[in-house]
């Protein structure tokens, strides 16, 4: 029995919030890759929610697009502040 004796602890919320920063780390990406100010494009798109701030490239918008703007909010500033 020796891997069965104890109790596994499992995150949803862990596993979301690696599958944002992978999402945020692809749109980072791609809008560096078209010559954008990644940073720039992010911040208008989370005040705005207008997918235009996001590239088509590499499919960023439609990825970025999976994320609620408050979850993503959520995911930024608890990174933050415990990093």
């Amino acid at each position: 029995m020796g891997d069965m004796d104890f109790t596994r602890k499992f995150s949803l919320g862990d596993q979301r919030d690696l599958e944002i920063k992978s999402i945020l780390s692809s749109v980072y990406q791609a809008l560096q890759e078209k010559g954008y100010n990644p940073i720039n494009q992010i911040v208008g798109y989370i005040l705005s929610e207008d997918p235009t701030y996001i590239t088509n490239h590499n499919n960023a918008r439609a990825l970025i697009r999976k994320v609620d703007r408050d979850e993503l909010l959520q995911a930024l500033v608890k990174y933050y502040l415990t990093h």
